[in-house]
């Protein structure tokens, strides 16, 4: 199987984050940053040219294949911001009937901006879903 093509890189994520041009936008992944952060004890790392990545773990594929993946990220897009957030554990539903307005792709959620969503839940949601990755790839 091939690698997967989004990588942990060593580009500079202040770099990064500072170069969005919409100010409100700016302001939100820096908060993004600051939630994923702490939901990760782990310091922002860029993935790819525009992923901002927290955490690391040992994703193992039903082929049997492993590939080193981050436990929660997202992505400042051209319509949103992309939250890679893992869904699948028990809270996943209640947090996400609580979260505000988003949209959903199979494990991102997608916003507008962080004022569109209730920031307690996501904080919660985030922390959820890295404690999920973590049990699941632990076992």
């Amino acid at each position: 199987m091939a690698e997967p093509k989004t990588k942990a890189t060593t580009a500079s994520v202040d770099d990064f984050v500072n170069s969005i041009q919409d100010d409100q936008i700016r302001k939100d992944c820096w908060t993004i940053v600051e939630i994923m952060q702490q939901a990760t004890k782990a310091k922002p790392q860029m993935w790819g040219s525009s992923i901002v990545g927290f955490g690391t773990y040992q994703c193992k594929y039903a082929d049997g294949h492993e590939a080193t993946w981050m436990q929660t990220a997202f992505a400042p897009r051209k319509k949103n911001i992309t939250l890679y957030i893992a869904s699948g554990f028990d809270e996943y539903e209640e947090l996400m009937d609580q979260l505000g307005t988003y949209s959903c792709g199979k494990s991102c959620v997608y916003i507008k901006r962080l004022s569109d969503i209730h920031l307690p839940t996501l904080k919660k949601l985030v922390t959820a879903s890295v404690r999920h990755v973590v049990k699941k790839n632990s076992a």
